[in-house]
């Protein structure tokens, strides 16, 4: 019996200088990728990702983009190598700016249309966390109920727009993400109230939190521009833990995704009750691999972001 696969796509974070260089000179629908991206982009995004400079990826407008263009290679030259129903998604999911690359790889949105709503997504956004600089912090050890409680104490004490839970990741492991000041207080009171580890994360921008608004508002406009079709294979929302396939819910979920958290945890144990035994990461790095063995140990999971991965990931397959 073939297993139950869901494709999974990573966001923002999980980007390094050199990524996608080694599969673009191995395989030409990798090279075409990148070469369709800087056409579109109108710079060598494709340098970018393979020399650097790092701070230049790590900048926001460069990095969904980045993060997209590699994903979206990958799903296509596993659809090379693999056509056919053999390993074809029954879900897709990504988390935060991976959701795009989700819905591409469901029919619902074209590369190209994609590339160009991440761009100006990231362009916002930028332009959101230099409005009014935050953050976001992970905080491991606290459950979502403490920590929730935490956020609001913060929030009422500093005024604003306060500090909120931004990324459910798994049991134990949440980003909260807010005004620089809640933030600070928040973690304050999750060290005082038993948090295992804090780890301030390096970014300027309170993604996925109400600080992001008035970029939402603006990135409705750009949405409302492109023309989506329904997904062909159900994508769980970010900010529902559902799957959706309606072309008008999915405009309206991702505009309220920039400003929701993102409820990775509940939308991998989701997919884990409706069957999904296989995960399969196609991005840089092996982020939500991770993140999936700690939320449902008994699933198979494989990340496939750089040609080493993908030969012997090709090898295990050849002799399964």
């Amino acid at each position: 019996m073939e297993p139950i696969t869901a494709y999974v796509f990573p966001g923002q974070g999980a980007q390094y200088v050199g990524m996608g260089r080694d599969l673009c000179g191995a395989f030409p629908v990798v090279k075409k990728t990148f070469e369709q991206a800087d056409d579109l982009m109108g710079f060598a995004l494709s340098d970018l990702c393979f020399r650097g400079p790092e701070e230049a990826l790590r900048d926001t407008m460069n990095q969904q983009p980045a993060l997209l263009t590699l994903s979206v290679a990958i799903l296509r030259l596993f659809r090379e190598a693999m056509p056919g129903p053999r390993l074809a998604p029954s879900f897709l999911a990504g988390h935060s700016l991976g959701e795009y690359s989700a819905l591409v790889a469901a029919g619902a949105l074209d590369f190209a249309s994609a590339l160009r709503l991440v761009r100006e997504r990231g362009r916002l956004m930028k332009e959101a966390g230099l409005e009014t600089p935050g953050g976001m912090a992970a905080v491991l050890g606290l459950d979502e109920t403490a920590l929730s409680t935490i956020c609001q104490e913060a929030s009422d004490r500093t005024g604003g727009p306060g500090v909120v839970p931004a990324n459910f990741n798994s049991p134990g492991q949440i980003v909260i993400s807010g005004e620089s000041e809640a933030l600070q207080l928040a973690l304050e009171l999750a060290r005082s109230h038993g948090a295992k580890r804090v780890i301030p994360l390096a970014v300027s921008i309170a993604s996925h939190s109400p600080l992001m608004q008035e970029a939402a508002l603006k990135l409705r406009e750009a949405i409302e521009a492109t023309p989506f079709d329904a997904a062909r294979v159900p994508v769980l929302s970010n900010v529902t833990a559902w799957p959706v396939t309606d072309a008008r819910e999915i405009k309206d979920l991702l505009v309220r995704q920039l400003y929701s958290p993102v409820r990775w945890t509940e939308s991998v144990q989701r997919m884990v009750s409706q069957g999904v035994t296989h995960f399969i990461e196609m991005g840089p790095g092996q982020v939500l691999a991770g993140l999936i063995k700690r939320i449902a140990p008994q699933v198979s999971v494989v990340s496939v972001g750089d040609a080493g991965w993908w030969r012997q990931w090709m090898v295990d397959l050849a002799s399964a």
